[in-house]
């Protein structure tokens, strides 16, 4: 007892005020500008607020239930929840090396000593039985004391890879309520532009009759029909092509719900506008991005854990030292074994200290440190990338807007026009040129207009996920 209480101390002693080798990791501060450079001119501000369920903001109960199913039954969201728990084990793993190791052991068996050997001093006689029964039992410990931080710095390498899968998942969940989002309002573009077609078509069927009618009472040749069916076959050309684009739309969604494709059509089978964008959508400043963007906080923890990785390289320079021991019982026979006699222990330190290996720590250290560069260099790739993104995003949703505002009045005002120019065909006051005209231009102004109400809300979404909206912890990670 007199001798394993030293032991005891300094193993404690070595625990408490041992050092950890390699370099001690700091957050690195992007260089973040005050406020956004391109002006806020589609309604957005740089008022913070939770991004975490922004879809909500379009007010669509079918989008916002499209949603709430691809988080339940996605496949690449539940591909990450599994790379999350790998991560919780592995840090498991790593933090299990800082603790003692016991094992129980157990042998029995029939073994022969070579007769050759000196016992006791002296040589056996020849023909002396060399064999025997041999039974062993014990427990064997071992502790390593990580003088020098190896086992540590790996901790703090697993810490930082755990919380590195927990964004990596909420990176997974941003982009895809953004793809749900963009489908959804994708889907809702064609139906409104098929409706839109098909009304045309109407119109344009009644024009033909009208032309035919009027050529088969002598007022106009062949010519007028036959302009009138040209462009009802042009209209009718467009439906095809944009039904594939819709049934296209819908199968994405399948998919991204994790079902067959087929299923979800059922759901939106009624057409519905597309969804209108809020009055108001606060941004934030540059600097929250920082924090609110998984993907560069996925970038900074790798960075954390290629730092670590530095330190466990370099605690291979210096010794390891183990307090090992063990307790059991060794006998000829089985019947002795658990008796007082045949009772074994032995308790002491012991170290290994690499003195030559070709040179393979300092390789392995040079490794770590060009894979902390390249963690480096790539955390302020993904920093510069989603300021470039919001930036991008801005200015294209505030450019839709304004492009959205005389498209609208262009709808309305060829809306009248193709009226007088019908009343006035009807009378016999323009010619039929006239009515064609404008029957192309209301059809594609309506047809321009969905696909820039498509696209505000589209740039909508764009801005929202490189803003990093649609998990649901900003101040830390996801779980799973």
């Amino acid at each position: 007892m007199r001798t394993t209480m030293p032991l005891l101390a300094l193993a404690a002693t070595s625990f408490l005020v041992g050092c950890k080798v390699g370099p001690t990791y700091e957050p690195p501060k992007p260089n973040a500008p005050n406020v956004w450079s391109e002006p806020l001119g589609g309604g957005e501000t740089h008022r913070s607020a939770d991004l975490a369920q922004w879809w909500t903001t379009f007010q669509d109960p079918a989008l916002a239930s499209l949603v709430e199913r691809a988080l339940k039954a996605n496949p690449d969201l539940r591909l990450a929840q599994a790379r999350l728990r790998e991560a919780r084990a592995q840090r498991g793993v790593a933090g299990a090396a800082l603790g003692p190791d016991l094992q129980v052991a157990g042998s029995g068996g029939r073994e022969r000593q070579s007769a050759n050997q000196p016992l006791l001093g002296r040589m056996l006689p020849p023909g002396t039985d060399m064999t025997s029964n041999v039974y062993q039992a014990g427990f064997d410990a071992s502790w390593e004391l990580d003088l020098f931080g190896g086992n540590r710095r790996g901790l703090e390498a697993a810490d930082a890879a755990l919380a590195a899968a927990g964004y990596g998942l909420a990176d997974v969940q941003v982009s895809l309520v953004a793809e749900v989002a963009r489908q959804y309002t994708a889907a809702r573009g064609f139906q409104r532009r098929l409706a839109i077609a098909r009304e045309n078509l109407t119109a344009q069927r009644d024009i033909v009759a009208l032309a035919r009618s009027r050529y088969q009472q002598g007022f106009t040749s062949s010519l007028e029909p036959e302009q009138a069916a040209t462009v009802l076959s042009l209209t009718e050309s467009q439906v095809p092509a944009l039904e594939t684009g819709l049934h296209t739309a819908l199968h994405h969604l399948d998919v991204l719900l994790g079902q067959a494709p087929g299923r979800v059509i059922q759901d939106l089978e009624t057409a519905a506008p597309v969804p209108a964008a809020p009055a108001e959508v606060p941004l934030g400043l540059p600097a929250d991005l920082v924090r609110r963007r998984p993907d560069i906080r996925v970038a900074e923890r790798r960075l954390a854990e290629a730092s670590a990785r530095v330190g466990v390289a370099k605690a291979d320079f210096y010794p390891r030292l183990f307090l090992a021991g063990s307790f059991g019982w060794e006998s000829a026979q089985s019947g002795s074994l658990f008796t007082s006699p045949s009772s074994t222990w032995s308790l002491g330190p012991r170290f290994r200290w690499p003195i030559f290996d070709t040179g393979r720590i300092r390789a392995n250290v040079r490794v770590q440190d060009a894979r902390r560069e390249q963690a480096l260099a790539a955390y302020e790739k993904a920093v510069l990338t989603g300021f470039e993104e919001v930036e991008n995003a801005l200015v294209t949703y505030a450019k839709e807007q304004a492009r959205n505002v005389p498209l609208r009045a262009a709808v309305a005002s060829s809306t009248r026009a193709l009226d007088v120019a019908r009343q006035q065909y009807a009378s016999g006051l323009t010619s039929f040129i006239n009515v064609l005209d404008a029957e192309r231009t209301v059809y594609q102004a309506q047809d321009n207009l969905v696909q820039s109400d498509q696209a505000v809300a589209q740039d909508l979404i764009a801005l929202c996920k490189a803003l990093g909206g649609g998990w649901p912890a900003p101040g830390g990670s996801a779980k799973g």
